[in-house]
């Protein structure tokens, strides 16, 4: 009897059956969510007749599941769009009424930092609250209805709702220019009424998520009490402004959500431990699915956790129990039930992140963890470079194509960091279970989580910190499209072992020109410099060189820490010999703390103004953590250092009382200074208006300068008369790319290059250095300025400077004081109460 030789059993691929049904359904509700209707219904026809041809054909039977599934969403998707259209709200919102609205929260509500420039950086000024409706009153008329809504509302009062809850609101309506299935936006008037009590595992959820925050307080630094919750179950309520800065440049703020990954951490913690301790597969399995729900419970179930539980099973059955080809219709399965349940997931970006980096974590990681494995590498380090090159790869489009931006630092911040984040997660979480045992146990599980939670803050901190990590990107759709096509076109290329090889060699000497390039540009710092503008976006920070090397003088911090900490490290300045704060609006003063940090400090001083209170508390916090004392400057003050003068030649009428809320007068009160540098005179006039110009004139200060800082980051409060009087041949634009404001006012910088002066905007060409020698004053540009902030526009649609809803100005509130009324309208002229305008 002969034997057969026995044979390797071949690898199959990937069951894909089931993918074209599942991007059909997607298309699909694309185009009803896009095009109302009309479009669904098309698609639904075209769907429709390629199934009929499917099944008389009676081939490709993947093909006739593809248009049957695809014809079916299309139904859905119309049924939707009429019922979103027919709606009685849809109506009133058009007119903005008056409503009072019955609704029971969906999801934490999310805060809204404030960014104007009198209101605390990174200060939730509102919040937005998903909520389902049950119920309307306006104009004596009564509705039971559902739908799904947003409501726009104060902080105060709304930030600690929880979902579940019943409410009433009253506020004004307005239409909802968004991509889904919202019906109107509520922007909401005074506090929650009625509000009934939550569910009961939502009471026990914050009863443990209270317990983690407080044992994370007692036992982390500042900024790791604020990122393990985050880490753990997605509470970002006290997370540093500059922990969450510093994530999101570094492309890891995915971290700070709760996604499939920290419910596969956490179910795959649970199954690892009872297969290490003898359990068999289905025990484990069963306790495994368990933890998982207890965690959704935890986190809270939201619709956006309850997607990523659906993701986190398929994760653990890819990875877990390594069956890849049921991996891939489970996926496919479980987008089609959501998008039916919920068609507006098909333009919810998290939704399509968690997908596609789900699909990258069953379909090429580990085909391209064997392939380093084979080429030597071991097998940890394979497969955590594989899964986070993978899901760089197919997240990148969307990510660049939602921020207009491509972030080059995020595949190593997340290689670095992934060690880390399964440690963190479990022992945060085991941190909230244990709380109500008492505060010394969890505080104690809390504190051994603390080498995880310092190595991702310094990973973080390092990665935002390296500059020219995000290189500019087409926005929306065709960006992200423009994207595929590169990745798609260069995995082509590197098919081929030769175009492979060619590609590295270019890819290194690129990296090996351009890195150095952009951590230090060629001849920055130049020599000899005096005075640097930093580019720190919508804000002021000047530096001023004393003569003595790493010495010197910062006038104003900008808005944020990190930009300012990064214009010092660039110019070498370890010391600053006195911190000069010309009033305290947080485009000045919201990165003091950055400038201090590491830093020795000879003193931070202060104009007259000491408004609004909340800077002065950050200004004398930032001087009690860097030892330095606080000292007030004042007309007619000199300051010397071997190389610089400064004289204050204002405010010449310094205000006693000053509304914090009138941003003019504040403004006005800034400090005016007139340095003698090397390179020549130059002018700091802080935001200075058309009041304090002139007071300055009938004074007969002496202003003449070479160099002047435009008042107020070029806006159109500055005098003709004051330009004249100062005749500088160079002058400085402080601002930031794309701001709200309209800075700088071209008019006004038309006139000064009209007059003869060189004008220099660091929106343009970044840091601005004057300096001087033998050949008189000169000027260099570092270059690779800040790239422009997109605003959001929470329930409305963004377009250009302003928030619009259908064509229209959104409703702005005026000024309270008639001082700053007159800068709401146009010069020369006060508007009424209720005016409209836009500061410039």
């Amino acid at each position: 009897m002969r034997t057969q030789p026995m044979q390797e059993p071949t690898r199959r691929g990937p069951d894909m059956r089931l993918v074209p049904a599942a991007l059909a359904v997607w298309a699909v509700m694309l185009m009803g969510l896009g095009f109302g209707p009309v479009g669904g219904g098309v698609a639904t026809a075209g769907a429709g007749v390629v199934a009929a041809i499917a099944l008389w054909k009676g081939r490709r039977p993947w093909l006739l599941a593809a248009a049957g599934c695809a014809a079916a969403a299309g139904l859905v998707i119309v049924a939707h769009t009429l019922a979103v259209g027919l709606h009685p709200l849809r109506a009133l919102a058009d007119r903005g009424a008056a409503v009072t609205l019955h609704v029971v929260v969906d999801d934490d509500p999310r805060a809204v930092r404030a960014s104007a420039y009198g209101s605390q950086t990174g200060e939730p000024s509102m919040v937005v609250v998903p909520a389902t409706l049950t119920g309307a009153s306006a104009d004596d008329t009564d509705w039971t209805l559902g739908g799904s809504v947003v409501l726009l509302a104060p902080h105060e009062g709304w930030h600690g709702l929880l979902p579940g809850q019943a409410l009433t609101a009253e506020g004004l309506l307005v239409p909802a220019d968004r991509a889904d299935l919202t019906i109107a936006v509520l922007r909401v008037r005074g506090p929650p009424q009625h509000v009934l009590a939550p569910p009961w595992w939502q009471g026990v959820a914050a009863t443990l998520r209270a317990g983690l925050r407080e044992a994370a307080a007692a036992a982390l630094t500042p900024s790791g009490a604020g990122l393990l919750p985050g880490l753990a179950v997605g509470d970002t309520s006290v997370l540093s402004a500059k922990v969450e800065a510093d994530f999101r440049a570094a492309g890891l703020t995915h971290l700070l959500a709760v996604s499939g990954a920290n419910l596969a951490i956490v179910s795959g913690a649970v199954v690892g431990l009872l297969t290490l301790l003898g359990a068999g597969p289905r025990f484990a399995a069963g306790v495994g699915a368990v933890a998982l729900v207890g965690f959704v419970v935890l986190v809270r179930p939201s619709p956006s956790v309850l997607r990523a539980g659906v993701m986190a099973a398929i994760v653990l059955l890819a990875l877990g129990a390594g069956r890849s080809r049921a991996a891939v219709p489970a996926l496919a399965a479980a987008v089609l039930v959501l998008l039916v349940v919920d068609p507006s997931l098909a333009v919810d970006v998290g939704f399509a992140l968690s997908v596609t980096a789900t699909a990258a974590l069953v379909l090429l990681a580990p085909g391209w963890a064997r392939r380093l494995q084979q080429r030597g590498l071991a097998r940890w380090p394979a497969e955590a470079l594989a899964v986070s090159v993978a899901a760089f790869v197919v997240t990148a489009p969307i990510v660049a194509g939602l921020n207009g931006e491509l972030n080059l630092v995020a595949v190593v911040a997340n290689l670095l960091a992934a060690p880390a984040v399964a440690p963190a997660t479990v022992l945060g979480v085991l941190a909230a279970l244990v709380s109500p045992l008492g505060a010394p146990v969890a505080t104690a599980v809390a504190w051994t989580s603390t080498p995880a939670v310092w190595w991702l803050v310094f990973v973080a901190d390092q990665a935002a910190a390296v500059p020219g990590a995000t290189l500019p990107w087409v926005e929306g759709v065709v960006g992200a499209l423009l994207l595929v096509g590169v990745l798609v076109v260069v995995v082509a290329l590197a098919r081929s072992r030769a175009v492979r090889a060619l590609m590295i060699a270019l890819a290194v000497g690129a990296a090996l020109v351009l890195v150095p390039s952009r951590l230090r540009p060629p001849g920055w710092p130049p020599e000899a410099w005096s005075v640097v503008a930093c580019d720190v976006g919508q804000g002021d920070a000047i530096v001023l060189a004393t003569g003595v090397p790493g010495w010197a003088v910062l006038v104003d911090a900008g808005p944020e820490e990190g930009l300012v900490d990064a214009c010092l490290r660039r110019l070498g300045v370890h010391h600053l010999a006195m911190v000069v704060l010309s009033h305290l609006h947080a485009d000045h003063v919201g990165g003091i703390a950055g400038a201090v940090r590491g830093r020795g400090v000879g003193a931070i001083a202060l104009g007259p103004v000491h408004e609004p209170r909340w800077a002065l508390g950050v200004v004398r916090k930032a001087a009690a953590d860097a030892r330095a004392p606080l000292v007030a400057l004042a007309k007619g003050t000199r300051l010397r250092w071997p190389a610089l003068t400064v004289d204050v030649i204002g405010p010449v009428h310094p205000a006693g009382e000053v509304d914090a809320e009138d941003g003019a007068a504040v403004n006005d009160g800034s400090l005016v200074l007139r340095l003698g540098t090397p390179a020549g005179t130059v002018l700091l006039t802080g935001d200075a208006e058309v009041a304090a110009q002139s007071d300055l004139l009938a004074a007969g200060a002496g202003l003449q300068a070479d160099v002047l800082k435009l008042p107020h980051h070029g806006s159109r409060s500055t005098s003709s008369a004051f330009l004249r009087a100062v005749g500088a041949r160079t002058v400085l634009v402080s601002v930031g790319a794309g701001n709200r404001y309209g800075h700088p006012n071209l008019r006004l910088l038309g006139e000064l290059e009209r007059a003869g002066a060189r004008v220099r905007r660091t929106d343009l060409s970044g840091d601005l250095a004057v300096i001087g020698g033998a050949g008189g004053l000169a000027l260099v540009a570092r270059g690779d300025p800040l790239p422009a902030r997109r605003r959001r526009c929470p329930g409305v649609r963004p377009s250009g400077r302003r928030c619009v809803r259908r064509g229209r100005p959104a409703p702005r509130a005026p000024p309270s004081s008639w001082r700053a009324r007159w800068r709401w309208g146009r010069p020369g002229r006060l508007r009424r109460r209720g005016s409209s305008g836009r500061p410039r």
